[in-house]
């Protein structure tokens, strides 16, 4: 049962949801990072960019700050730097030629034919003391809190 935050003088801030929540996200952002910025030479907003490209295909940049809540400078840069690098290719939507779909090149799926697995490992290992239930339990609430922040908002 959620504490009773009704009291300032109760506050204590390592209980408290969204503090915990975001000082995890961070730890668990950084570590990985350190991943795929020293094998691959990866910042974590081109891992963004790629991991969603592999996951829907085809994006544009505004969808894929929608998807990450990056900012348009930070996404623009990765999208750069991974074309620079050969990783993804734009080109004007059949839709409206002023967007431009992303794709990943070979180059960018073999890289992430790569990466993928070390970061599933990666993540193996950080659940490692949750038992299978626990784990699934874990995304459960996850998916709930996150279907009432979108009535929140």
């Amino acid at each position: 049962m959620p504490p009773d935050h009704a009291s300032a003088s109760g506050f204590d801030l390592e209980r408290f949801l969204p503090y915990r929540l975001n000082s995890l996200a961070d730890r668990i952002s950084q570590a990985l990072a350190c991943l795929y910025e020293t094998r691959h030479d990866l910042s974590v907003a081109q891992w963004r960019v790629l991991a969603w490209l592999h996951h829907r295909e085809e994006m544009t940049a505004k969808q894929i700050r929608e998807a990450t809540r990056m900012d348009k400078a930070k996404v623009s840069r990765a999208v750069q730097a991974l074309e620079d690098r050969g990783l993804i290719r734009r080109r004007p939507s059949p839709q409206d030629q002023r967007v431009q779909d992303l794709r990943l090149t070979a180059a960018g799926k073999d890289l992430l034919a790569e990466l993928i697995p070390e970061a599933r490992a990666w993540e193996a290992e950080l659940v490692a003391p949750l038992s299978v239930e626990e784990y699934r339990e874990l995304l459960d609430v996850m998916g709930k809190l996150e279907r009432q922040l979108a009535r929140l908002e």
